[in-house]
C-alpha cells in the first residue's frame, strides 16, 4: 500500500489555521481566561472552611442534612491535605468547561432530534470526538492556544460535549409521538411543542447527560495538568512524574471528593427540575416516617438565604479584596522587579527543577513574581516559542534539544551556557559484568528483558537514542526503548538495583544517581551521542526584550558541578513536594547567592 501522509495533511491544516485565524484563537483565549478567572475568583476567594460551609449548605439544600455534613467533611479533608487552592482551580475549570459544553450540546441535540438529516451528519462527528484519544486534542490545542488553562478547557469541551448531545437527542426522541401529535393537533406551534411537551418529558434524560458531561469534564482534569492547567491535574501529573505516592494519593482523594460532590448535586438537581423526579421524591417522603431530621431539606428561600449569609460573611471579612498575595520580599533598591511576572519552564529533570526553582527564589527576592511550571520537554519548548513561558533554564545544546531549536529557534534567544560539558548515555549497574560499551549490549537482550528504560518521550535524548544511537549499533530490532518519565526510570533502577537484576537505563551527566548507585556509563566508540552538550538558558524573544535585567542576569550565570550537585542533593533531602524548602536550605548554606546571580548595581 502506498504511504498516505495523513499526519502531514493534519500538520498543514494546523499551520494554515494558525497563520490565518490567530486573531480568533486570541479572542477565544481572552474569553475563556476571563470566564475561568471570574469563577476561580469566586470559588477561591473565601477562606477554605467558609467556602466549604457554602458548598455544604448547597448540598444540605439539595440533598439533606447527611449530604451537607459529608460535603463539609470532604472539603475540610481537602483543606487538611493542603490541596484547597488546587481543588478550587480544578472546580473552576470543570464549571467553565461543562457550562460551555452544555450551551453547545443541548441546542445541537435538540436540532439533531428534530431534523433527521442533522442527526445523520452529527453522529459520525460525535463518534470521532468520543473515540479519539483525549491526548490528541491537546496537540493542536497547545499550538492554537499555548500552554495553560485555555487548551485544557478546549480539550475538555471537545471530550465532554458529545455525551450531552447524544443524551439530549435521545431524550427528545423518546417522547411519545402521540403526545407531540396531540399538541400539534391543538394548534401548538413547534416551539411551544418543544418547550411545553418534549423538553419537560425529556428532562430526566437531559439531566443525566448534564451529569455525565460534568463527570467527563472532571476526568480531564489530570490530563489538563500536562499542558499547564492549574489545579489538581497539575498535582497528580507532578506526582506521577516524580513517582510520589503520597502526593498522588492526596491529589487523587481530592479529585474523588469533587467527583462525589458534583455527582450528587447534579443528580439532586435532576430530581428537582424533573416532574417525574419531583413525584418520586414526594412519594419517598410520604412513605418515610422515621429519621425525619436526617431527611429534612430547607425550602429554596432558606437555602438561598444560608448561602447569601455566608457570602456576606466572606465579603465582610474582606476576602474578595486584594490580599496582596502577589507582594514580593524585596524592598528598596533590591526591588528591581516591582512585581512584574516571570514565567519559568522546567522539565522533570533534576538539574532542570533545581535551576528553575533557584531562579524563582532569586527573582522573588529581587521583587519579581516568579512562577515555575513543569512540563514535558516538547510542551515546554512550544510554550517558550509562543510566549506562554518567558525562560527555560535547561536547554541541552547543541545536540540533545537541537530538533526544537530547528523548529522554534526563530522565537528563542539563547542566553548562553550556565553549565559546562555534559554527556548522554545508557548506563547499567556495575554488577552487570562484560558490558562497558553500547556495542556490548548486542546479543544480550534476553539478559535485560529486551528493554532499555527511558525517560519522557519528548526528551531530545530519547529521540537521539531511538533514531541514531540504537540503529547505529544495530540494537533497534533487539531492544525496545520504553518511554516513561525521569522518576519512573529512577524507580525502575532503584527496584532492580536492590534485587541485583540487570537493567539498562537512559541517564546523563551530571546526575545524582551516579553518587547513589555504582553505575557503568556505556562508552560510545562510534561517537553517535555527539561530543556532549552544555546547558543553556533560553528566553522567548519578546520576554528578553521586556525583562532585560533578568536576561542579563541569566546571561552571566554559571554553575559548577559541585554546586549543582549540592543543590540537587538539598532538594532530594527536603523530600518530594518540598522543592522550595530544599532550595531555601541550600541558599541559606550558600550565603551571597542572590547577589552573585542577580547583582543590583548602579545601572
Amino acid at each position: 500500500m502506498p504511504r498516505i501522509h495523513l499526519g502531514n495533511w493534519a500538520q498543514d491544516a494546523v499551520d494554515w489555521l494558525t497563520r490565518h485565524l490567530s486573531w480568533l484563537f486570541d479572542a477565544i483565549s481572552t474569553v475563556v481566561n476571563g470566564m475561568y478567572d471570574g469563577v476561580e475568583w469566586v470559588l477561591g476567594g473565601p477562606p477554605p472552611l467558609l467556602m466549604a460551609a457554602i458548598l455544604a449548605v448547597i448540598a444540605f439544600w439539595m440533598r439533606g442534612v447527611v449530604a451537607g455534613v459529608l460535603a463539609f467533611a470532604g472539603f475540610a479533608l481537602i483543606d487538611s491535605v493542603a490541596q484547597w487552592q488546587q481543588a478550587m482551580q480544578s472546580l473552576s475549570l470543570v464549571v467553565v468547561s461543562a457550562a460551555v459544553a452544555l450551551v453547545l450540546a443541548v441546542p445541537l441535540g435538540i436540532w439533531a432530534a428534530r431534523r433527521r438529516t442533522v442527526g445523520l451528519v452529527v453522529r459520525p462527528v460525535l463518534d470521532v470526538m468520543q473515540t479519539l484519544p483525549a491526548f490528541v486534542y491537546l496537540i493542536p490545542a497547545i499550538i492554537f492556544f499555548s500552554l495553560g488553562t485555555v487548551p485544557a478547557v478546549i480539550a475538555t469541551i471537545v471530550f465532554a460535549m458529545p455525551v450531552g448531545v447524544r443524551m439530549t437527542e435521545l431524550g427528545i426522541r423518546q417522547v411519545d409521538p402521540e403526545l407531540v401529535e396531540a399538541a400539534e393537533a391543538f394548534g401548538t406551534p413547534p416551539l411551544g411543542t418543544l418547550l411545553r411537551v418534549q423538553l419537560p418529558l425529556a428532562l430526566p434524560t437531559v439531566m443525566a447527560g448534564v451529569n455525565q458531561v460534568i463527570m467527563l469534564a472532571l476526568s480531564m482534569v489530570v490530563i489538563g495538568g500536562m499542558v499547564g492547567a492549574e489545579g489538581l491535574g497539575s498535582t497528580v501529573f507532578g506526582a506521577i512524574s516524580q513517582v510520589d505516592i503520597g502526593l498522588g494519593f492526596e491529589g487523587g482523594v481530592s479529585v474523588v471528593v469533587l467527583a462525589i460532590y458534583l455527582d450528587r448535586i447534579t443528580g439532586a438537581l435532576g430530581e428537582q427540575v424533573s416532574p417525574l423526579g419531583r413525584r418520586a421524591l414526594a412519594s419517598m417522603r410520604a412513605s418515610v416516617h422515621g429519621f425525619g431530621v436526617l431527611r429534612y431539606r430547607p425550602r429554596p428561600a432558606v437555602g438561598v438565604a444560608g448561602v447569601a449569609i455566608l457570602a456576606l460573611v466572606a465579603g465582610g471579612m474582606g476576602v474578595f479584596g486584594d490580599s496582596g498575595s502577589g507582594a514580593t520580599t524585596a524592598t528598596g533598591a533590591a526591588n528591581v522587579g516591582k512585581g512584574r511576572s516571570v514565567r519559568i519552564g522546567a522539565f522533570n529533570w533534576d538539574e532542570s527543577v533545581a535551576s528553575a526553582n533557584l531562579w524563582k527564589q532569586v527573582l522573588t527576592q529581587r521583587g519579581y513574581r516568579a512562577q515555575v511550571s513543569t512540563y514535558d520537554p516538547g510542551a515546554a519548548f512550544t510554550g517558550l516559542s509562543s510566549g506562554s513561558l518567558d525562560y527555560l533554564t535547561d536547554a541541552w545544546l547543541p545536540t540533545t534539544h537541537a530538533s526544537y531549536l530547528r523548529q522554534y529557534g526563530k522565537d528563542y534567544r539563547d542566553l548562553g551556557a550556565w553549565y559546562g560539558r555534559t554527556s548522554l548515555e545508557v548506563s547499567v549497574p556495575s554488577y552487570v559484568k562484560g558490558v562497558h560499551t553500547m556495542a556490548d549490549l548486542k546479543g544480550r537482550s534476553g539478559q535485560f528483558g529486551g528493554r532499555i528504560i527511558g525517560i519522557e518521550p519528548g526528551a531530545g535524548e530519547m529521540k537521539l537514542l531511538s533514531t541514531k544511537v540504537l540503529p547505529g549499533y544495530g540494537l533497534d530490532k533487539e531492544y525496545k526503548l520504553v518511554a516513561s518519565s525521569t522518576a519512573g526510570m529512577l524507580a525502575e533502577l532503584k527496584r532492580d538495583y536492590a534485587q541485583k537484576k540487570p537493567v539498562a537505563v537512559v541517564l546523563w551527566s551530571p546526575h545524582w544517581a551516579y553518587s547513589t548507585y555504582a553505575m557503568t556509563k556505556l562508552a560510545d566508540p562510534k561517537g553517535l551521542w555527539g561530543p556532549g552538550d552544555s546547558i543553556h538558558d533560553l528566553a522567548n524573544k519578546g520576554s528578553a526584550a521586556k525583562l532585560p535585567q533578568v536576561a542579563s542576569w541569566m546571561r552571566n550565570f554559571t554553575m559548577t558541578e559541585a554546586r549543582l550537585g549540592s543543590l540537587e542533593a538539598a532538594i532530594q533531602k527536603a523530600g518530594e513536594g518540598n522543592t522550595e524548602a530544599g532550595v531555601k536550605a541550600w541558599m541559606a548554606a550558600n550565603p551571597g547567592t542572590v547577589d552573585r546571580m542577580a547583582p543590583v548595581g548602579a545601572g
